[in-house]
Order: structure tokens, then C-alpha cells, then sequence
């Protein structure tokens, strides 16, 4: 028998056992066939001949070598992934033209002092009590201004657009009938 034909008549009937074999090891159906296949090549690159049953513990065994070779790579390549400079790319500076957009429209949307709430505290980096201070309001007054301006912001910018600033928790009190 000639290499190709020792290889042909493996890989007929054995071949499915084979791959369970390394289905095993693996977990995956795909990657159970690419480590027979290389087994094969790797076994059946040099001329073999003789009978079938020969060669299949042969080919078992280089198929666990195979796939202890790959896991060590793996494990090597983690190793060392930190290593490795990581490319960064500048980001798109039309994604922000886009999002400037929608916060002007939707900041327009808004009533005057929601607005300028809004401006102080999240472009001027202001807390209640000085957004408070600066428009001459009471604090509760801002955060109410704050909570109804990101109620309508919301269908505009998303349901997190203001997120929720520790500052403006507030508690919640029963009605009492009247206006607030």
C-alpha cells in the first residue's frame, strides 16, 4: 500500500472516530476536523506505508500533541498580549457633529430657565447649590428645573442623556393638593 492509499483507507474508516476523538478535546465540531486534518498532514507528510491499524494511535496521539501544541500557543500568546502596543485610532470627528446637533435641538426645546439648569450644570460643571446661587433660585426650585428638563430631553437624547447626578436625588413627599 502506498502513502495515499494508507491515507485514503484512514481516513475512510476511521475518520469519523478520529474526529470524535478530537470533538472531545475540543468541544467544537469545526475545530475537531482542522485537528485531524492536521494530524494527518503532519503524519502523512513522509512516506507511510503498512496497514491501517498501524498508523490510527499514531495519529491519535498526534492529534492530542496537536491540540496541547495550540492550547500552550494560546497560553504563551496571553502572556504576552499585554506586551503588545495596542493601535488606537482617533476618533470620528463627524460622530460628534451629529451629536452636537441633536443637543442643540434639543436644548432649544427646552423653556428658559430648564435651559440655562441644564447649561450651568452639565457645560459649567456647576452643583445645585451654586446653579442656585448664580440664577437666584432655591435649591429645590433647580433640581425640579433639572428633573422636568430631563423628562423632555429623554424622546430627544435617550432616556440617560442627563444620567442622574448625585446631587439631584431627591425625596419623594405625599401630595398635599397643592401647587407646587
Amino acid at each position: 500500500m502506498s502513502t495515499d492509499d494508507v491515507l485514503a483507507e484512514l481516513a475512510r474508516t476511521r475518520g469519523p472516530a478520529l474526529v470524535g476523538y478530537a470533538h472531545l478535546l475540543t468541544g467544537d465540531r469545526a475545530a475537531a476536523e482542522d485537528l485531524v486534518q492536521e494530524a494527518f498532514v503532519r503524519v502523512f507528510s513522509r512516506r507511510r506505508t503498512g496497514p491501517v491499524e498501524r498508523w490510527e494511535p499514531y495519529v491519535r496521539r498526534v492529534v492530542l500533541s496537536a491540540f496541547l501544541d495550540e492550547h500552550r500557543r494560546n497560553a504563551r500568546r496571553r502572556d504576552r498580549e499585554h506586551l503588545v502596543p495596542v493601535a488606537t485610532t482617533a476618533p470620528d470627528p463627524s460622530e460628534h457633529v451629529h451629536a452636537d446637533v441633536d443637543i442643540e435641538r434639543a436644548l432649544a426645546a427646552l423653556p428658559r430657565r430648564e435651559r440655562a439648569c441644564v447649561v450651568l450644570r452639565f457645560h459649567d460643571d456647576l452643583t445645585v447649590p451654586e446653579i442656585a446661587a448664580t440664577l437666584g433660585l432655591a435649591p429645590g426650585s433647580v433640581k425640579r428645573y433639572l428633573h422636568d428638563a430631563a423628562a423632555r430631553l429623554a424622546p430627544i437624547l435617550g432616556p440617560d442623556a442627563l444620567g442622574e447626578p448625585e446631587d439631584l436625588t431627591t425625596t419623594t413627599t405625599p401630595d398635599r393638593g397643592g401647587r407646587r
